[in-house]
């Protein structure tokens, strides 16, 4: 294990497991709203977007966690683990709006300088996005991990507990490769 994309919706847990994983396993974490913002809410060309997230997937060891989903294929083709975090919607949008409100008017640690959060009328059109596609990216996600090529572990998980059990199960970072089994859903 040491090429790890962790993705699902908005408020799923992403930034969390990715900085667990970390601490467990000595692997950097590239979070993908640090890619897509710049200081000040600006948001990122798509070329730049994609240049980014190039140079981080072409390293040898990694956590990437987030979306840009037209670049999931190059990702998936470097990434020896995929991890879904399938989350309800409305605890996702709990979430969304506790950590609106818990970092209120200064940046979550997953993005970069300069972006505080806020609660305004983009936060409402944050969350009527992340309703309006929640089936959408959740169809594109699970045909991946369905699917997956042959090289890519996949998990799933759609609770605390179950991405609990997971973190637990982790070996040592010098056994990562060999001991770990996906676990089934």
């Amino acid at each position: 294990m040491k090429r790890i994309i962790i993705v699902g919706g908005p408020g799923s847990g992403k930034s969390t497991l990715a900085r667990l994983l970390s601490e467990r396993t000595g692997l950097p974490v590239y979070h993908m709203d640090c890619i897509h913002w710049m200081p000040g809410w600006v948001e990122r060309s798509e070329r730049e977007k994609d240049e980014l997230t190039h140079q981080v997937h072409i390293q040898d060891e990694w956590i990437f966690e987030g979306g840009h989903s037209h670049t999931y294929k190059e990702r998936i083709e470097r990434a020896d683990t995929f991890i879904w975090l399938d989350a309800p919607v409305g605890l996702r949008i709990f979430r969304v709006l506790k950590r609106s409100l818990e970092y209120y008017g200064r940046s979550r640690p997953d993005l970069p300088n300069g972006c505080p959060e806020r609660f305004n009328w983009q936060t409402v059109e944050f969350l009527q996005f992340i309703w309006r596609t929640r089936k959408s990216a959740r169809t594109r996600l699970e045909k991946i991990y369905k699917h997956p090529p042959g090289h890519l572990k996949v998990y799933r998980f759609t609770s605390i507990p179950e991405t609990a059990v997971f973190l637990e199960k982790l070996p040592p970072k010098t056994n990562l490769e060999t001991d770990l089994n996906p676990v089934a859903s």
